[in-house]
Protein backbone atom coordinates (compact mmCIF):
# COMPACT_ATOMS: atom_id res chain seq x y z
CA UNK A 1 0.00 0.00 0.00
CA UNK A 2 1.35 3.33 -1.40
CA UNK A 3 2.51 5.86 1.62
CA UNK A 4 3.81 9.19 2.05
CA UNK A 5 7.64 9.99 3.07
CA UNK A 6 7.47 11.73 5.76
CA UNK A 7 11.18 12.60 6.97
CA UNK A 8 11.99 15.75 9.44
CA UNK A 9 15.20 17.13 9.95
CA UNK A 10 17.34 19.34 12.04
CA UNK A 11 15.49 18.14 15.19
CA UNK A 12 12.28 16.92 13.60
CA UNK A 13 11.59 21.19 12.84
CA UNK A 14 11.17 22.34 9.08
CA UNK A 15 10.24 26.22 7.93
CA UNK A 16 6.42 27.17 7.92
CA UNK A 17 3.51 27.13 9.16
CA UNK A 18 -0.63 25.85 9.12
CA UNK A 19 -1.75 27.91 6.33
CA UNK A 20 -5.35 28.79 5.08
CA UNK A 21 -4.52 26.58 2.04
CA UNK A 22 -3.65 23.52 4.42
CA UNK A 23 -6.23 23.55 6.58
CA UNK A 24 -8.54 24.13 3.88
CA UNK A 25 -6.89 20.72 0.91
CA UNK A 26 -7.46 18.63 4.69
CA UNK A 27 -11.18 19.88 5.32
CA UNK A 28 -12.43 19.03 2.17
CA UNK A 29 -9.91 15.59 1.71
CA UNK A 30 -11.20 14.82 5.56
CA UNK A 31 -14.74 14.63 4.00
CA UNK A 32 -13.74 10.85 3.52
CA UNK A 33 -13.64 9.99 6.83
CA UNK A 34 -17.22 11.21 7.04
CA UNK A 35 -18.56 9.49 4.24
CA UNK A 36 -17.01 6.07 6.20
CA UNK A 37 -18.41 7.92 9.46
CA UNK A 38 -21.89 8.14 7.87
CA UNK A 39 -21.64 4.77 6.73
CA UNK A 40 -20.91 3.31 9.79
CA UNK A 41 -23.65 5.48 11.51
CA UNK A 42 -26.14 4.50 8.92
CA UNK A 43 -26.17 0.82 8.51
CA UNK A 44 -26.87 0.01 12.24
CA UNK A 45 -29.89 3.19 11.73
CA UNK A 46 -32.02 1.46 9.02
CA UNK A 47 -31.54 -2.11 9.73
CA UNK A 48 -33.66 -1.37 13.16
CA UNK A 49 -36.36 0.24 10.93
CA UNK A 50 -39.46 -2.20 10.52
CA UNK A 51 -40.10 -0.96 7.21
CA UNK A 52 -36.48 -2.15 6.35
CA UNK A 53 -36.52 -5.52 7.72
CA UNK A 54 -40.07 -6.15 6.48
CA UNK A 55 -39.04 -5.23 3.24
CA UNK A 56 -35.84 -6.90 2.46
CA UNK A 57 -35.12 -9.01 5.84
CA UNK A 58 -39.10 -10.25 6.41
CA UNK A 59 -37.64 -13.33 8.48
CA UNK A 60 -35.94 -11.50 10.63
CA UNK A 61 -39.33 -8.76 11.31
CA UNK A 62 -41.74 -11.54 11.67
CA UNK A 63 -39.22 -13.06 14.62
CA UNK A 64 -38.92 -9.81 15.97
CA UNK A 65 -42.79 -8.77 16.53
CA UNK A 66 -44.74 -12.49 15.89
CA UNK A 67 -42.23 -14.79 17.51
CA UNK A 68 -42.91 -14.48 21.51
CA UNK A 69 -40.36 -17.32 22.38
CA UNK A 70 -37.25 -16.31 21.01
CA UNK A 71 -34.79 -15.11 23.23
CA UNK A 72 -34.20 -10.77 23.18
CA UNK A 73 -30.47 -11.50 22.21
CA UNK A 74 -31.63 -13.83 19.14
CA UNK A 75 -34.03 -11.59 17.40
CA UNK A 76 -32.12 -10.05 14.89
CA UNK A 77 -29.88 -12.98 14.14
CA UNK A 78 -29.91 -13.20 10.64
CA UNK A 79 -26.65 -14.44 8.34
CA UNK A 80 -28.19 -12.46 5.54
CA UNK A 81 -28.69 -9.16 7.58
CA UNK A 82 -25.17 -9.13 9.21
CA UNK A 83 -23.98 -9.70 5.01
CA UNK A 84 -25.63 -6.44 4.51
CA UNK A 85 -23.62 -4.72 7.34
CA UNK A 86 -20.11 -6.63 6.70
CA UNK A 87 -20.33 -6.59 2.98
CA UNK A 88 -18.95 -3.20 3.24
CA UNK A 89 -15.11 -4.11 4.90
CA UNK A 90 -14.65 -7.31 2.84
CA UNK A 91 -15.10 -4.69 -0.10
CA UNK A 92 -12.95 -2.35 1.00
CA UNK A 93 -10.52 -4.69 1.88
CA UNK A 94 -9.92 -5.68 -1.72
CA UNK A 95 -10.16 -2.34 -2.55
CA UNK A 96 -7.50 -0.88 -0.76
CA UNK A 97 -5.06 -2.74 -2.30
CA UNK A 98 -6.04 -1.80 -5.98
CA UNK A 99 -6.20 1.99 -4.38
CA UNK A 100 -2.58 1.32 -3.48
CA UNK A 101 -1.63 0.98 -6.90
CA UNK A 102 -3.23 3.86 -7.88
CA UNK A 103 -2.06 6.40 -5.78
CA UNK A 104 1.31 4.91 -6.22
CA UNK A 105 0.99 5.19 -9.83
CA UNK A 106 -1.29 8.35 -10.00
CA UNK A 107 -1.25 10.50 -7.19
CA UNK A 108 -3.56 10.94 -3.61
CA UNK A 109 -6.30 13.02 -5.42
CA UNK A 110 -7.46 10.69 -8.41
CA UNK A 111 -7.72 7.97 -5.77
CA UNK A 112 -9.69 10.16 -3.57
CA UNK A 113 -11.70 11.62 -7.23
CA UNK A 114 -12.30 7.60 -7.55
CA UNK A 115 -13.50 6.93 -3.99
CA UNK A 116 -15.80 9.76 -3.82
CA UNK A 117 -17.27 8.43 -7.02
CA UNK A 118 -17.43 4.74 -6.07
CA UNK A 119 -19.26 6.31 -2.85
CA UNK A 120 -21.79 8.23 -4.42
CA UNK A 121 -22.86 5.25 -7.24
CA UNK A 122 -23.02 2.92 -3.61
CA UNK A 123 -25.64 5.73 -2.59
CA UNK A 124 -27.60 6.13 -5.14
CA UNK A 125 -28.33 2.61 -5.58
CA UNK A 126 -28.97 1.75 -1.75
CA UNK A 127 -31.83 4.29 -1.63
CA UNK A 128 -33.52 3.51 -4.97
CA UNK A 129 -33.46 -0.58 -3.67
CA UNK A 130 -35.89 -3.02 -4.71
CA UNK A 131 -34.46 -5.95 -3.66
CA UNK A 132 -32.13 -7.52 -0.79
CA UNK A 133 -29.19 -7.99 -3.66
CA UNK A 134 -29.75 -3.87 -4.86
CA UNK A 135 -28.67 -3.31 -1.16
CA UNK A 136 -25.96 -5.40 -0.82
CA UNK A 137 -24.96 -4.65 -4.09
CA UNK A 138 -24.88 -1.07 -3.17
CA UNK A 139 -22.97 -1.82 -0.04
CA UNK A 140 -20.20 -3.29 -2.04
CA UNK A 141 -19.97 -0.08 -3.95
CA UNK A 142 -19.80 1.90 -0.86
CA UNK A 143 -17.21 -0.62 0.13
CA UNK A 144 -15.12 0.15 -2.62
CA UNK A 145 -15.46 3.97 -1.67
CA UNK A 146 -14.14 3.46 1.60
CA UNK A 147 -11.43 1.58 0.47
CA UNK A 148 -10.41 4.22 -1.51
CA UNK A 149 -10.89 7.10 0.78
CA UNK A 150 -9.23 5.27 3.73
CA UNK A 151 -6.69 4.04 1.81
CA UNK A 152 -5.93 7.75 0.28
CA UNK A 153 -6.88 10.24 2.99
CA UNK A 154 -4.82 9.70 6.05
CA UNK A 155 -2.18 9.71 3.56
CA UNK A 156 -3.11 13.11 1.92
CA UNK A 157 -3.68 14.72 5.45
CA UNK A 158 -0.30 13.09 7.00
CA UNK A 159 1.54 14.57 3.72
CA UNK A 160 0.07 17.96 3.61
CA UNK A 161 0.46 18.28 7.81
CA UNK A 162 3.24 20.58 9.23
CA UNK A 163 5.18 17.15 11.05
CA UNK A 164 4.92 19.00 14.61
CA UNK A 165 1.06 19.23 13.88
CA UNK A 166 0.89 15.55 12.27
CA UNK A 167 -0.68 13.54 15.45
CA UNK A 168 -3.53 15.88 15.95
CA UNK A 169 -4.30 16.09 12.17
CA UNK A 170 -4.40 12.39 11.85
CA UNK A 171 -6.57 12.50 14.89
CA UNK A 172 -8.73 14.27 12.79
CA UNK A 173 -9.36 11.99 10.22
CA UNK A 174 -11.10 10.09 13.32
CA UNK A 175 -12.80 13.15 14.18
CA UNK A 176 -13.84 13.34 10.46
CA UNK A 177 -15.24 9.56 11.40
CA UNK A 178 -17.24 10.46 14.20
CA UNK A 179 -19.09 14.00 12.61
CA UNK A 180 -20.38 11.50 9.82
CA UNK A 181 -21.62 8.90 12.07
CA UNK A 182 -23.47 11.59 13.93
CA UNK A 183 -24.86 13.07 11.07
CA UNK A 184 -26.22 9.21 10.15
CA UNK A 185 -27.90 8.98 13.63
CA UNK A 186 -29.45 12.28 13.96
CA UNK A 187 -30.95 11.55 9.84
CA UNK A 188 -32.14 8.18 11.15
CA UNK A 189 -34.26 9.60 13.97
CA UNK A 190 -35.43 11.91 11.40
CA UNK A 191 -35.93 9.82 8.65
CA UNK A 192 -37.29 7.02 11.10
CA UNK A 193 -40.48 9.38 11.56
CA UNK A 194 -41.54 9.22 7.75
CA UNK A 195 -45.28 7.75 7.35
CA UNK A 196 -45.30 5.54 4.41
CA UNK A 197 -42.08 3.32 5.15
CA UNK A 198 -39.62 5.02 3.06
CA UNK A 199 -37.46 6.81 5.49
CA UNK A 200 -34.71 4.21 5.15
CA UNK A 201 -34.61 5.02 1.50
CA UNK A 202 -33.32 9.10 2.41
CA UNK A 203 -31.10 7.42 4.89
CA UNK A 204 -29.43 5.61 2.76
CA UNK A 205 -29.47 8.18 -0.22
CA UNK A 206 -28.21 11.23 1.78
CA UNK A 207 -24.85 9.44 1.78
CA UNK A 208 -24.89 11.05 -1.52
CA UNK A 209 -24.46 14.85 -0.45
CA UNK A 210 -21.26 14.21 1.58
CA UNK A 211 -19.67 11.94 -1.43
CA UNK A 212 -20.84 14.31 -3.69
CA UNK A 213 -18.76 16.96 -1.83
CA UNK A 214 -15.78 14.89 -1.87
CA UNK A 215 -16.03 14.04 -5.05
CA UNK A 216 -16.13 17.73 -6.67
CA UNK A 217 -14.05 18.85 -3.79
CA UNK A 218 -11.16 16.46 -5.30
CA UNK A 219 -11.08 17.72 -8.57
CA UNK A 220 -10.12 21.08 -6.54
CA UNK A 221 -7.69 19.61 -4.26
CA UNK A 222 -4.14 20.03 -4.82
CA UNK A 223 -1.48 17.03 -5.20
CA UNK A 224 1.10 16.81 -2.07
CA UNK A 225 4.46 17.29 -2.57
CA UNK A 226 5.39 13.98 -1.76
CA UNK A 227 3.78 12.92 -4.34
CA UNK A 228 5.00 15.05 -7.36
CA UNK A 229 8.01 13.95 -6.24
CA UNK A 230 7.65 10.29 -6.11
CA UNK A 231 6.19 10.20 -9.76
CA UNK A 232 8.27 12.93 -11.40
CA UNK A 233 11.92 13.90 -11.73
CA UNK A 234 10.60 17.50 -12.25
CA UNK A 235 11.05 18.68 -8.80
CA UNK A 236 10.45 22.33 -9.48
CA UNK A 237 6.71 21.94 -9.50
CA UNK A 238 7.25 20.01 -5.91
CA UNK A 239 9.06 22.80 -4.41
CA UNK A 240 6.56 25.58 -5.81
CA UNK A 241 3.78 23.15 -4.14
CA UNK A 242 6.08 22.72 -0.89
CA UNK A 243 5.85 26.46 -0.36
CA UNK A 244 2.49 27.53 -1.10
CA UNK A 245 2.19 24.46 1.66
CA UNK A 246 4.42 25.71 4.32
CA UNK A 247 3.75 29.65 3.96
CA UNK A 248 7.53 30.16 3.35
CA UNK A 249 10.06 30.07 0.38
CA UNK A 250 12.16 28.42 2.54
CA UNK A 251 11.80 24.72 2.25
CA UNK A 252 14.60 23.57 0.99
CA UNK A 253 15.78 21.34 4.13
CA UNK A 254 12.60 19.60 3.80
CA UNK A 255 12.70 19.42 -0.15
CA UNK A 256 16.09 17.81 0.38
CA UNK A 257 14.97 15.46 2.57
CA UNK A 258 11.71 14.41 0.44
CA UNK A 259 13.78 13.63 -2.45
CA UNK A 260 16.29 11.57 -0.36
CA UNK A 261 13.33 9.46 1.16
CA UNK A 262 12.24 9.09 -2.17
CA UNK A 263 15.17 8.00 -3.75
CA UNK A 264 16.19 5.58 -0.97
CA UNK A 265 12.20 4.12 -0.98
CA UNK A 266 12.38 3.23 -4.99
CA UNK A 267 15.73 1.12 -3.97
CA UNK A 268 13.45 -1.23 -1.72
CA UNK A 269 12.14 -3.82 -4.29
CA UNK A 270 10.10 -5.96 -1.86
CA UNK A 271 8.94 -4.20 1.36
CA UNK A 272 6.81 -7.13 2.37
CA UNK A 273 9.93 -9.80 2.31
CA UNK A 274 12.30 -6.86 4.31
CA UNK A 275 9.64 -6.31 7.35
CA UNK A 276 10.17 -10.40 8.23
CA UNK A 277 13.81 -9.66 8.97
CA UNK A 278 14.28 -9.69 12.82
CA UNK A 279 14.92 -6.20 13.46
CA UNK A 280 11.81 -4.88 12.54
CA UNK A 281 10.07 -7.85 14.31
CA UNK A 282 8.77 -5.22 16.70
CA UNK A 283 6.92 -2.90 13.77
CA UNK A 284 5.62 -6.61 12.69
CA UNK A 285 3.82 -7.62 15.38
CA UNK A 286 2.26 -3.54 16.25
CA UNK A 287 1.07 -3.71 12.43
CA UNK A 288 -0.86 -7.01 13.57
CA UNK A 289 -1.58 -6.31 16.69
CA UNK A 290 -2.74 -2.43 17.17
CA UNK A 291 -5.72 -2.80 14.63
CA UNK A 292 -6.70 -6.40 15.64
CA UNK A 293 -7.32 -4.83 19.52
CA UNK A 294 -8.88 -1.82 17.95
CA UNK A 295 -11.63 -4.37 16.26
CA UNK A 296 -12.27 -6.61 19.57
CA UNK A 297 -12.17 -3.63 21.86
CA UNK A 298 -16.23 -4.16 21.32
CA UNK A 299 -16.70 -0.77 19.52
CA UNK A 300 -18.27 -2.48 16.89
CA UNK A 301 -21.67 -3.49 18.91
CA UNK A 302 -22.17 0.13 19.42
CA UNK A 303 -20.87 1.49 15.91
CA UNK A 304 -22.91 -0.96 13.65
CA UNK A 305 -25.66 -2.16 16.00
CA UNK A 306 -26.53 0.13 18.61
CA UNK A 307 -30.05 0.96 17.81
CA UNK A 308 -30.58 -2.56 17.45
CA UNK A 309 -29.10 -3.22 20.88
CA UNK A 310 -31.24 -0.76 22.65
CA UNK A 311 -34.33 -1.77 20.60
CA UNK A 312 -33.21 -5.39 22.20
CA UNK A 313 -33.22 -4.37 25.46
CA UNK A 314 -36.68 -2.90 25.49
CA UNK A 315 -36.52 0.52 24.12
CA UNK A 316 -38.75 1.58 21.18
CA UNK A 317 -37.01 2.28 17.48
CA UNK A 318 -37.22 6.19 18.45
CA UNK A 319 -35.66 5.91 21.48
CA UNK A 320 -32.96 3.48 20.43
CA UNK A 321 -32.11 5.80 17.53
CA UNK A 322 -31.81 8.91 20.07
CA UNK A 323 -29.71 6.23 22.21
CA UNK A 324 -27.38 6.14 19.38
CA UNK A 325 -27.39 10.22 18.66
CA UNK A 326 -25.95 10.24 22.31
CA UNK A 327 -23.28 7.74 21.77
CA UNK A 328 -22.33 9.31 18.73
CA UNK A 329 -22.01 13.16 20.30
CA UNK A 330 -20.02 11.22 23.19
CA UNK A 331 -17.92 9.92 20.71
CA UNK A 332 -16.69 13.34 18.66
CA UNK A 333 -16.34 14.98 21.85
CA UNK A 334 -13.80 12.66 23.29
CA UNK A 335 -11.81 12.43 19.64
CA UNK A 336 -11.75 16.04 19.95
CA UNK A 337 -10.26 16.05 22.90
CA UNK A 338 -7.76 13.49 22.21
CA UNK A 339 -6.73 15.67 19.37
CA UNK A 340 -5.88 18.49 21.54
CA UNK A 341 -4.11 16.15 24.66
CA UNK A 342 -2.22 13.77 22.02
CA UNK A 343 0.81 15.49 21.69
CA UNK A 344 0.79 16.43 25.33
CA UNK A 345 0.12 13.86 27.63
CA UNK A 346 1.35 11.16 24.74
CA UNK A 347 0.02 8.07 23.55
CA UNK A 348 0.52 5.36 26.52
CA UNK A 349 -1.29 7.16 29.13
CA UNK A 350 -4.59 7.84 26.41
CA UNK A 351 -4.01 3.53 25.89
CA UNK A 352 -3.83 2.90 29.24
CA UNK A 353 -6.69 5.22 30.58
CA UNK A 354 -9.32 4.79 28.32
CA UNK A 355 -8.65 0.65 28.52
CA UNK A 356 -9.48 1.04 31.90
CA UNK A 357 -12.44 3.26 31.64
CA UNK A 358 -13.18 0.71 28.42
CA UNK A 359 -13.25 -2.09 31.07
CA UNK A 360 -14.89 -1.08 34.01
CA UNK A 361 -18.23 0.42 31.85
CA UNK A 362 -18.38 -2.83 29.85
CA UNK A 363 -18.18 -5.12 33.01
CA UNK A 364 -21.21 -3.07 34.52
CA UNK A 365 -23.17 -3.34 31.42
CA UNK A 366 -22.91 -6.81 31.31
CA UNK A 367 -23.90 -7.07 34.96
CA UNK A 368 -26.87 -5.08 34.51
CA UNK A 369 -27.96 -7.27 31.13
CA UNK A 370 -27.07 -10.24 32.91
CA UNK A 371 -29.73 -9.65 36.30
CA UNK A 372 -31.95 -7.23 34.75
CA UNK A 373 -32.70 -8.39 31.26
CA UNK A 374 -34.16 -12.07 30.25
CA UNK A 375 -34.73 -13.63 27.09
CA UNK A 376 -38.13 -12.27 27.32
CA UNK A 377 -39.62 -8.32 28.64
CA UNK A 378 -37.00 -5.63 28.71
CA UNK A 379 -35.53 -3.40 31.47
CA UNK A 380 -36.95 -0.80 33.46
CA UNK A 381 -36.19 2.49 32.15
CA UNK A 382 -33.93 3.52 34.96
CA UNK A 383 -31.88 0.49 34.37
CA UNK A 384 -32.13 1.19 29.95
CA UNK A 385 -31.04 4.97 30.90
CA UNK A 386 -28.15 3.15 33.31
CA UNK A 387 -27.04 1.30 30.55
CA UNK A 388 -26.96 4.47 28.09
CA UNK A 389 -24.92 6.03 30.73
CA UNK A 390 -22.21 3.57 30.75
CA UNK A 391 -22.17 2.90 27.15
CA UNK A 392 -21.90 6.84 27.03
CA UNK A 393 -18.60 6.22 29.47
CA UNK A 394 -17.46 3.18 26.88
CA UNK A 395 -17.34 5.38 24.19
CA UNK A 396 -15.86 8.19 25.62
CA UNK A 397 -13.05 5.69 26.60
CA UNK A 398 -12.63 4.06 23.02
CA UNK A 399 -12.73 7.81 21.84
CA UNK A 400 -9.50 9.38 22.74
CA UNK A 401 -7.62 6.05 23.25
CA UNK A 402 -7.95 2.72 20.84
CA UNK A 403 -10.28 5.01 18.05
CA UNK A 404 -7.30 7.76 16.90
CA UNK A 405 -4.54 6.60 18.16
CA UNK A 406 -5.00 3.12 17.08
CA UNK A 407 -4.90 4.57 13.52
CA UNK A 408 -2.01 7.30 14.46
CA UNK A 409 0.94 4.90 16.21
CA UNK A 410 0.98 2.47 13.19
CA UNK A 411 1.36 5.38 11.10
CA UNK A 412 5.01 6.68 12.90
CA UNK A 413 6.55 3.31 13.73
CA UNK A 414 7.86 2.80 10.51
CA UNK A 415 11.12 3.32 9.23
CA UNK A 416 11.12 4.23 5.60
CA UNK A 417 12.57 1.07 4.06
CA UNK A 418 8.85 -1.31 5.23
CA UNK A 419 6.54 1.66 5.68
CA UNK A 420 4.30 0.59 2.74
CA UNK A 421 4.27 -3.21 3.62
CA UNK A 422 3.62 -1.65 7.76
CA UNK A 423 0.58 0.49 6.29
CA UNK A 424 -0.22 -2.31 3.83
CA UNK A 425 -1.01 -5.12 7.31
CA UNK A 426 -2.18 -2.46 8.91
CA UNK A 427 -5.12 -1.32 6.79
CA UNK A 428 -5.33 -5.18 6.09
CA UNK A 429 -5.87 -6.54 9.14
CA UNK A 430 -8.64 -3.79 10.27
CA UNK A 431 -10.39 -4.77 7.52
CA UNK A 432 -10.59 -8.24 7.76
CA UNK A 433 -11.23 -7.99 11.42
CA UNK A 434 -13.59 -5.53 10.71
CA UNK A 435 -15.70 -7.84 8.44
CA UNK A 436 -15.26 -10.93 11.07
CA UNK A 437 -16.78 -8.75 14.19
CA UNK A 438 -19.35 -7.56 12.03
CA UNK A 439 -20.31 -11.01 10.24
CA UNK A 440 -20.59 -12.62 13.65
CA UNK A 441 -21.82 -10.04 16.33
CA UNK A 442 -25.99 -10.96 15.93
CA UNK A 443 -25.17 -14.72 15.87
CA UNK A 444 -22.60 -14.20 19.08
CA UNK A 445 -25.15 -11.73 21.04
CA UNK A 446 -27.55 -14.50 20.26
CA UNK A 447 -25.40 -17.17 22.35
CA UNK A 448 -23.27 -15.14 24.64
CA UNK A 449 -26.40 -13.25 25.32
CA UNK A 450 -25.04 -10.77 28.14
CA UNK A 451 -21.65 -12.25 28.33
CA UNK A 452 -21.12 -10.55 25.02
CA UNK A 453 -19.74 -7.78 27.14
CA UNK A 454 -17.36 -9.95 29.03
CA UNK A 455 -16.30 -11.30 26.41
CA UNK A 456 -14.95 -7.86 24.79
CA UNK A 457 -13.74 -6.78 27.81
CA UNK A 458 -11.58 -9.86 28.22
CA UNK A 459 -10.23 -8.92 24.84
CA UNK A 460 -9.54 -5.47 26.97
CA UNK A 461 -7.61 -6.44 29.84
CA UNK A 462 -5.57 -8.21 26.91
CA UNK A 463 -4.71 -4.79 24.97
CA UNK A 464 -4.37 -2.88 27.57
CA UNK A 465 -1.50 -5.48 29.69
CA UNK A 466 -0.24 -5.44 25.76
CA UNK A 467 -0.20 -1.68 25.83
CA UNK A 468 1.55 -1.67 29.22
CA UNK A 469 4.32 -4.01 28.84
CA UNK A 470 5.35 -4.20 24.74
CA UNK A 471 4.47 -0.56 23.46
CA UNK A 472 6.98 2.21 23.74
CA UNK A 473 6.34 6.19 24.04
CA UNK A 474 6.26 7.76 20.60
CA UNK A 475 5.11 11.60 21.60
CA UNK A 476 7.67 13.82 20.05
CA UNK A 477 10.45 11.65 18.60
CA UNK A 478 11.16 12.17 14.89
CA UNK A 479 10.09 9.26 12.63
CA UNK A 480 13.51 8.59 11.60
CA UNK A 481 14.69 8.34 15.26
CA UNK A 482 12.09 5.89 15.82
CA UNK A 483 14.38 2.91 16.06
CA UNK A 484 15.55 4.22 19.27
CA UNK A 485 12.32 3.38 21.14
CA UNK A 486 12.63 -0.83 20.74
CA UNK A 487 16.44 -0.39 21.13
CA UNK A 488 15.58 1.13 24.93
CA UNK A 489 13.16 -0.98 25.32
CA UNK A 490 13.02 -3.33 28.27
CA UNK A 491 12.14 -6.34 25.88
CA UNK A 492 11.79 -5.49 22.29
CA UNK A 493 15.82 -4.30 23.02
CA UNK A 494 16.82 -8.06 23.34
CA UNK A 495 14.96 -8.92 19.51
CA UNK A 496 16.43 -5.54 18.37
CA UNK A 497 19.82 -4.90 19.68
CA UNK A 498 21.04 -8.64 19.10
CA UNK A 499 20.74 -8.69 15.44
CA UNK A 500 22.99 -5.40 15.41
CA UNK A 501 25.79 -8.26 17.18
CA UNK A 502 24.93 -10.76 14.99
CA UNK A 503 24.00 -10.33 11.46
CA UNK A 504 23.62 -13.83 10.91
CA UNK A 505 20.33 -14.16 12.99
CA UNK A 506 18.75 -10.97 11.15
CA UNK A 507 15.80 -13.32 9.26
CA UNK A 508 15.32 -15.50 12.26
Amino acid sequence: MAVGIAVTSHGGHYNGRITLFVVLSCMMAGMGGVIFGYDIGISGGVTSMDSFLKKFFPEVYKRMKEDTKISNYCKFDSQLLTSFTSSLYIAGLVASFVASWITKKFGRKPTILAGGAAFLIGSALGGAAFNVYMVILGRILLGVGVGFANQAVPLYLSEMAPPRYRGAINNGFQFSIGVGALSANLINFGTEKIKGGWGWRVSLALAAVPASILTLGALFLPETPNSLIQRSKDYGKAELMLQRVRGTNDVQAELDDLVKASSLAKTINDPFKKILQRKYRPQLVMAIAIPFFQQVTGINVIAFYAPVLFRAIGLGVSASLLSAVVTGVVGMASTFISMLIVDKLGRRVLFLVGGIQMLVSQIMVGGILAAELGDHGGVSKVYAFLVLLLICVYVAGFGWSWGPLGWLVPSEIFPLEIRSAGQSITVAVSFIFTFIVAQTFLSMLCHFKSGIFFFFGGWVVLMTAFVYYLLPETKSIPIEQMDRVWKEHWFWKRIVVEKLSNPKMETA
